[in-house]
């Protein structure tokens, strides 16, 4: 199981989505361009102390991220076909979130295996993109059992 984030703006979601990943034992690509200066400066600004810990690997662009995909690509959207409860998750699978301001291109949506969304109440548009990841990355890790064994 793996997170990716496309072209992320918002250096904070960044450090909290990395330490969620770090503290659960899953990898994180991070496809660029990105809206903030990667930096160890920048992390730490965002809260994130286990920067170290975390299993990153930055791609430059969309394609070296696809050429480097393993198993099906999960896109979390709010356009998405599988409402997050009848969602079926493969411990393969590489759960993809989109940028705060823009989400991800036509071209994205259309290489995704699965289109995921959470049910919101009515009204309500998204939820933040740290807290989404975390909702879908539990049910993905329950569903497969991939939760970390306890120490």
């Amino acid at each position: 199981m793996r997170l990716a984030l496309f072209e992320p703006d918002i250096a904070g979601n960044v450090g909290t989505i990395l330490r969620t990943a770090a503290c659960l034992g899953v990898a994180v690509d991070l496809i660029e361009p990105m809206g903030f200066p990667w930096s160890n400066r920048a992390l730490a600004r965002a809260g994130m102390d286990y920067a170290a810990q975390a299993e990153v690997v930055r791609h430059a662009d969309w394609s070296a991220f696809e050429a480097a995909l393993t198993g099906r690509l999960v896109l979390m959207t709010t356009r998405g076909a599988a409402p997050l409860p009848e969602a079926r998750f493969a411990a393969g699978d590489t759960l993809l979130l989109g940028s705060e301001g823009a989400g991800v291109p036509g071209f994205v949506h259309a290489r995704a295996d699965l289109a995921v969304r959470i049910p919101l109440r009515p009204g309500f548009r998204s939820l933040n993109v740290a807290v989404a990841a975390g909702i879908v990355l539990g049910e993905a890790l329950r569903q497969t059992g991939g939760w970390p064994a306890p120490a």
